[in-house]
C-alpha cells in the first residue's frame, strides 16, 4: 500500500507540476495578446499566439478534468 501512496503523490506533484506550467504558459501568452491590442489599437486576426492561447487553453480544461477524476477517486475510497 505504501508503494501505491508514493506512486498516486508522484502523479499528483507532476499534474500540479504540469498545471503550473500551463498555467504560466497562459499567463504569458495573455499578457502578450493584451500589449498586442493596446498597441495596435484593435483585436488582431487568428494568429500562432491566438492559436497557442486556445491550445493551452484546451490543455487547461484537460487538466481540470484529471483534478476532478482524482477528486471523485479519493472521496470514493479509492485513493489513500
Amino acid at each position: 500500500m505504501t508503494q501505491k501512496r508514493a506512486g498516486w503523490r508522484k502523479q499528483e506533484e507532476q499534474l500540479v507540476a504540469r498545471w503550473s506550467d500551463a498555467a504560466e504558459r497562459h499567463r504569458q501568452i495573455h499578457q502578450e495578446l493584451s500589449a498586442r491590442q493596446l498597441a495596435d489599437g484593435s483585436a488582431a486576426p487568428e494568429d500562432d499566439l491566438s492559436l497557442r492561447e486556445r491550445a493551452v487553453i484546451a490543455e487547461i480544461e484537460g487538466l481540470r478534468r484529471e483534478v476532478a477524476r482524482l477528486k471523485r477517486q479519493f472521496l470514493s475510497g479509492e485513493r489513500y
